[in-house]
C-alpha cells in the first residue's frame, strides 16, 4: 500500500502534472506593477505530481489533525469549545469580513451597534458590570486582566502584591501572562485527588503579597471547581482578586454565571 505520509516532494516525478481548462499563463502585464527585485530569477522548484497524488496527499495530512470533527479531545478545555458550523458561516458574512480600518464611521454604524449590544449580552450572561472587546485573543485577555489587577493595587497603594497563584492544571499561558505583566513570582497551587484546587494548599499560599489567583472553571481537566465560592472567599479575605479564564464557558452557558461565583474579572474566547 502506498505510504501517504511522505513529503509531497518525495512523490515528484519529472514530467508529471495536471491541467485545468482556462488556467493559462499569467498575462505579463499583470506583473508590471511588481518591482523587478521581487521577481524570481528562475522557476520555483515545485513538485511535479498528478492531480490524484496532490488530493490524496493533502487529504491524508488533514486526517492526521486532531479536530472536533474527527476526534475526542483529551484536554478538558477543548472538549467544550465546539460551536455549530452555522456560527462560522455567520462570522464569515462579507459585512464583517470586509470591514476596513480606514472606512468612514458612517459606513459601519450597524457593526458598532452590534458590538455595543453584544457587550450588554455578555454582562448579563456572565454576571459582570462591564466588558471590553479590545483583547484580540485568549492570552491577550489574560494580560489585559492582569494589567487591570496591577493598576487596581497601584491605586490602592498595595504595590507589594507581586505574586500570582495558578493551579497545577492551569494553561501554560497563565504564568507567561503574569511575568509579561511585570509580576515577580508565579506560585503553583496543588490539585486534590479529585482534580480540583486543594483548598488547604491555597490557604497556605494565599499570603499578603498575592495579587490574584487565575482559575479556569470548569478547569483544564474538564471538572467544575465545586469549591469556587470558598476559593473566592479565601482570596477576597486576603485582599486579593480572583481571575477567571473563560475557556470552558460553553459548559456553563445559561446554567451558571462566573460573576455570581465571586470572580472579579474574566476573559472569554468567542469560539468557546
Amino acid at each position: 500500500m502506498e505510504d501517504k505520509s511522505r513529503l509531497i516532494f518525495e512523490k515528484s516525478r519529472t514530467g508529471r502534472g495536471f491541467f485545468y481548462p482556462g488556467s493559462g499563463e499569467t498575462d505579463s502585464q499583470e506583473l508590471d506593477h511588481i518591482p523587478k527585485d521581487f521577481m524570481r530569477k528562475s522557476r520555483a522548484r515545485l513538485p511535479e505530481v498528478c492531480e490524484r497524488d496532490v488530493i490524496s496527499h493533502f487529504i491524508a495530512l488533514s486526517q492526521k489533525n486532531m479536530s472536533v470533527d474527527t476526534h475526542f479531545y483529551p484536554l478538558g478545555s477543548c472538549t467544550m469549545k465546539y460551536n455549530p458550523k452555522v456560527n462560522e458561516d455567520i462570522a464569515a458574512f462579507s459585512e464583517f469580513r470586509n470591514i476596513h480600518p480606514c472606512m468612514e464611521q458612517k459606513d459601519f454604524q450597524g457593526l458598532l451597534a452590534l458590538l455595543y449590544e453584544f457587550e450588554g449580552f455578555l454582562c448579563r450572561l456572565l454576571g459582570f458590570d462591564a466588558f471590553t472587546l479590545q483583547p484580540a485573543a485568549g492570552a491577550h485577555g489574560e494580560l489585559t486582566a492582569l494589567m487591570m489587577a496591577r493598576k487596581y493595587f497601584h491605586e490602592k497603594g498595595e504595590e507589594g502584591r507581586r505574586v500570582i497563584l495558578v493551579p497545577d492544571s492551569s494553561h501554560g499561558t497563565n504564568p507567561a501572562s503574569a511575568l509579561m505583566c511585570g509580576f515577580d513570582h508565579v506560585i503553583t497551587v496543588k490539585s486534590n485527588k479529585e482534580g480540583e484546587i486543594d483548598i488547604d494548599d491555597l490557604r497556605r499560599k494565599c499570603t499578603e503579597d498575592v495579587a490574584c489567583l487565575m482559575v479556569t472553571n470548569p478547569n483544564t481537566l474538564g471538572l467544575f471547581e465545586r469549591q469556587i465560592k470558598v476559593i473566592a472567599d479565601i482570596l477576597h479575605g486576603r485582599g486579593a482578586l480572583l481571575y477567571g479564564d473563560g475557556a470552558n464557558m460553553n459548559a456553563l452557558m445559561g446554567i451558571a454565571r462566573p460573576g455570581d461565583m465571586g470572580f472579579d474579572f474574566l476573559h472569554i474566547n468567542l469560539h468557546k
